[in-house]
């Protein structure tokens, strides 16, 4: 468990390098040559890293042959033939943002270098992803992180190195909801009430449920009824996904403590006897549920 808890948080930070360099990446494409930021809708791949490094420049790729750009994506596995050729005749028909060397030149230099630094990150997180994909499955507990919605290969070895083994750590949900900074802080003074966020928490801890939470929105019936009510009620976006996750916490700890994989159909069930709102919100947004 602690060889995977350290994988984990490892790995983060190596997707953190890659934000921070696609990042600078965009900058610099932005100062000389944009349309790439258009043709390729992820940076994180080999594609885009592999295109900058043979095309550095608009000038560069408007020379190259429709058969070696065709060849290229082939290679690269689009074969959207739409996808190509668009992008081919985007390529043939764009005009260049600037023709200045005195920025073109160094900044292609700094494409070329941050392209190198991003595909090194991508092979190195690929090497956690693999050590991680060995490991997680093989512990006990993986099945039940694994049942929820969203968890996947990414998530699912997050949740399980959140809660680890220790079922005793915690007397019950709320002291994981407090620990990990999901529950908010209540101050009262007189007549005043006011509720703040959790600053003293682990804070990799508080990501991990907060943006599972978020990824459970489109793959959970009940999770997206309770995320659009709580936008009803005038909560922003992050205010409905730290109130989502939450919830999901006190779910994901019952699991967890009771060593049963989550089960949707059931737990809407359980919503429907409590004759919870959520369950009239989610007739009304999907029939089929009625």
């Amino acid at each position: 468990m602690r060889t995977l808890e350290q994988l984990i948080e490892q790995r983060r930070v190596l997707a953190d390098d890659q934000t921070r360099i696609t990042n600078r990446l965009t900058d610099a494409l932005k100062q000389y040559f944009p349309q790439p930021l258009q043709w390729f809708e992820n940076k994180n791949t080999r594609v885009f890293c592999d295109f900058l490094c043979r095309w550095p420049t608009l000038k560069a790729v408007q020379l190259a042959r429709r058969s070696t750009l065709q060849r290229f994506f082939s290679e690269h596995h689009v074969h959207y033939r739409d996808v190509v050729e668009r992008r081919i005749l985007a390529i043939q028909k764009t005009t260049p943002l600037t023709t200045d060397e005195g920025v073109v030149a160094p900044n292609a230099l700094l494409v070329r270098a941050l392209v190198v630094q991003l595909r090194a990150a991508l092979e190195a997180t690929e090497m956690f992803n693999q050590a991680i994909a060995k490991r997680a499955p093989a512990h006990p507990d993986f099945a039940i992180f694994d049942s929820f919605p969203a968890a996947g290969p990414v998530f699912a070895p997050r949740l399980l190195a959140a809660f680890g083994e220790q079922r005793e750590r915690y007397a019950d949900a709320a002291e994981a909801q407090k620990y990990s900074g999901i529950a908010p802080v209540t101050k009262r003074s007189g007549n005043s009430t006011w509720v703040h966020w959790r600053w003293k928490c682990p804070t990799f801890l508080r990501q991990t449920f907060v943006e599972w939470a978020a990824m459970t929105i489109p793959r959970s019936f009940w999770a997206r009824a309770y995320y659009e009510q709580q936008r009803r009620k005038g909560n922003s976006h992050h205010a409905a996904v730290r109130a989502l996750a939450f919830k999901w916490l006190r779910i994901l700890y019952r699991c967890w403590h009771d060593r049963t994989p989550y089960d949707e159909a059931a737990y809407l069930r359980a919503l429907q006897k409590r004759g919870s709102p959520l369950i009239h919100n989610l007739t009304q947004s999907s029939p089929q549920m009625a």
